[in-house]
């Protein structure tokens, strides 16, 4: 088990539930569209929400949103210690800084010393665009012993500082770089560690990349908070990594869709019917997760075979015909409809059950 850090409420480490975390894309110097998309991720489940700051406006701007924000704010930072003393000032509850770039070690300490004053978290490390070059060269390149090594020696530089308010992140591009990478690191420090693959790319490889890279660090039992990375809206982040974490058993699924893979039996458009019902009932999953309602399975059958059974098995279902189904409810036959009515009374039945 890790140590265990506090960020503005969310506990890091320590046997913690896994916590999930985004970054905010838009201009933080911009309050209302900062605190607009916090709201936005905070409503889809993102616990620990960071934003950029490159500059003393956005410095000022930061601190305005936090005392507005739902949810615990970090202030990632690089080159100027000047904008993390300011961020701490202005209410962080954690930082992100790489002590490579800050400038000398006095630079450093100064930042150190602010965050030990009021007792938040720094979080650490390097990913494998920001290898140290001393590093690099030993290992000619990066590798996952480089990319552990150096998230090793960041450590240790606020360490000597005397601070132990932690997480470390080493991430890399390369799937099975960054899961060899991070089963050295485990086993060299106990502080907590933030995972992740970084820069995986847009929505469809991001996602896949992602769902082995991240779910086979959870699965080995790493990992104490996380981010998605994704080329895309930061809301579909936190969504995927919520499913991320459903789908390796550290979070219950707000809802489950079960669905047959067609065949040449199937009478009704299956696969658009079993998109739609996921897509429509993302929302209605959030909310009853919310209300702390059990989760919901659904079944989105294409025929008669196996159909009947597995939606009477569900919650609620459906079971194709030719171009019409059956809706189900707790077992039971609700009734017969038409193929293009299937999902709105599927749906209206669950909001009214």
């Amino acid at each position: 088990m890790t140590l265990s850090v506090n960020c503005g409420g969310v506990q890091i480490g320590g046997g913690a539930p896994v916590s999930i975390q985004s970054m905010t894309n838009v201009d933080t110097r911009d309050t209302k569209a900062l605190l607009r998309q916090i709201d936005e991720l905070a409503d889809a489940g993102c616990q620990i929400i960071r934003a950029a700051v490159p500059d003393m406006e956005a410095a000022e701007s930061f601190a305005r949103a936090k005392k507005e924000a739902k949810i615990p704010m970090v202030a990632d930072i690089h080159f100027d210690y000047k904008l993390a003393l300011a961020s701490i000032e202005g209410g962080a509850d954690k930082i992100r800084i790489n002590p490579g770039n800050i400038g000398s070690i006095e630079n450093v300490r100064k930042v150190v010393d602010a965050a030990k004053e009021r007792n938040i978290p720094i979080r650490v490390g390097v990913n494998s665009g920001s290898l140290q070059t001393d590093i690099r060269e030993k290992y000619n390149g990066v590798t996952a012993a480089a990319l552990a090594e150096s998230g090793l020696a960041t450590l240790k530089i606020i360490e000597d500082i005397g601070y132990d308010q932690l997480v470390v992140s080493i991430k890399s591009s390369d799937v099975k770089m960054n899961y060899d990478a991070h089963m050295m690191l485990k086993d060299m420090t106990d502080h907590p560690i933030h995972i992740g693959i970084t820069e995986s790319g847009t929505p469809e490889n991001g996602k896949l990349k992602s769902a082995v890279g991240i779910g086979s660090l959870l699965l080995a039992g790493v990992g104490d908070t996380m981010r998605v990375s994704l080329t895309d809206n930061p809301v579909n982040e936190v969504i995927w990594a919520r499913r991320i974490l459903e789908t390796v058993g550290l979070r219950e699924k707000s809802f489950e869709i079960v669905s047959c893979p067609t065949c040449g039996r199937t009478e009704i458009d299956l696969i658009g019917l079993a998109l739609e019902a996921e897509a429509r009932l993302a929302k209605i999953g959030e909310i009853r997760a919310a209300q702390g309602k059990k989760p919901l399975k659904v079944a989105v059958m294409g025929c008669a075979v196996n159909g009947p059974g597995e939606s009477r098995e569900a919650d609620y279902g459906i079971a194709g015909g030719r171009g019409e189904g059956l809706v189900f409810a707790h077992g039971e036959i609700i009734e017969k409809v038409p193929e293009e009515q299937l999902i709105d009374r599927l749906l209206e039945i669950i909001a009214n059950d």
